[in-house]
């Protein structure tokens, strides 16, 4: 497949698909809410710098670094768009439980993913059509496929910051049902989303492996770099070995389940951009198990010294 077919291929979900997909990203976001709590938000008291300073590298300097590489691998613009689209996503828990095994701090990494949580619900909107429209070739496609702006701003900051709130107003009124409710209701919304997304992706599936070569270039490069990026802004911040640890999983370990439902519900199902977000999810956590790997050998032969 060349890059102009990748480009004008389009993951079509019926109006059913669509609601399910919404409704999917909405109970999760409410469980991801039912779960937050004030000692989650420990190091904005504690350790300001540290705090802003991750979310900063996460929400400005990955999206930053993710035009950067664009202009440099000149993929096809619907793979750019759907680089970009992963990197103005929030990181999910996945960065805490690899920050854990890792032997990072987890109290770092989970204040930092708490954070990005409560503020993508009204930046991740507004970021993707910003850092989108500062890449002309993703900006030229937009205009292609006679993309709605405010109509995308309005109905995905509704979709991710009301359940949000109601999240956290039902965590605060009502502790007790929270805790025993967010466990299933975040299974139920997984769920759900993995089956339409499969779906979604199988019937495309020859199409896509068709073009594996235009993707697996971007998908490796961009998170070997936010890996990199996050490593780097921790030792920019002064952080010790284990947040550094934290930073560079926070800003490695991307929400790709948010960004191929964003694709799929609110951007036509570009193709390009769909299979990319879907390889960054299945791929991030091969790379992810190869640092927390290569985090334990460092500290075994420290001990050894």
């Amino acid at each position: 497949m060349d890059a102009e077919t990748l480009d004008q291929l389009t993951i079509a979900l019926d109006k059913g698909a669509q609601s399910l997909l919404a409704g999917a990203i909405i109970i999760m976001m409410f469980a991801i809410a039912l779960g937050l709590k004030p000692e989650h938000f420990s190091f904005l008291r504690t350790h300001k710098k540290l705090f802003f300073g991750g979310l900063t590298a996460q929400l400005i300097g990955l999206p930053l670094m993710t035009i950067a590489l664009a202009a440099v691998l000149s993929p096809p613009p619907s793979i750019a768009l759907g680089m970009i689209v992963v990197a103005a996503c929030p990181g999910g828990n996945v960065s805490n439980f690899m920050t854990w095994g890792a032997r990072g701090d987890t109290a770092y990494s989970v204040s930092l993913t708490a954070g990005s949580s409560v503020i993508a619900a009204l930046w991740t909107p507004a970021a993707i059509l910003l850092w989108s429209e500062a890449y002309p070739p993703t900006a030229a496609l937009l205009e292609t496929i006679e993309f709605n702006r405010v109509s995308f701003i309005l109905q995905t900051t509704l979709m991710l910051a009301a359940p949000l709130a109601l999240g956290m107003l039902t965590a605060y009124r009502f502790p007790n049902a929270a805790e025993k409710i967010r466990k299933p209701l975040a299974l139920f919304g997984g769920a759900v989303l993995a089956i339409v997304i499969i779906k979604g992706v199988a019937d495309f599936w020859p199409l896509l492996v068709a073009g594996w070569m235009l993707i697996a270039i971007p998908v490796i490069a961009h998170n070997a770099c936010a890996f990199a990026l996050g490593a780097g802004a921790g030792r920019l911040l002064g952080a010790n070995e284990a947040r550094r640890r934290s930073l560079t999983f926070e800003v490695g370990i991307q929400n790709a389940g948010l960004a191929v439902v964003l694709l799929l519900a609110q951007l036509n199902g570009l193709g390009g951009a769909a299979a990319i977000a879907a390889a960054w999810g299945v791929w991030h956590f091969f790379s992810g198990g190869v640092m927390i790997v290569l985090f334990r050998t460092v500290d075994a032969r420290k001990a050894r010294l």
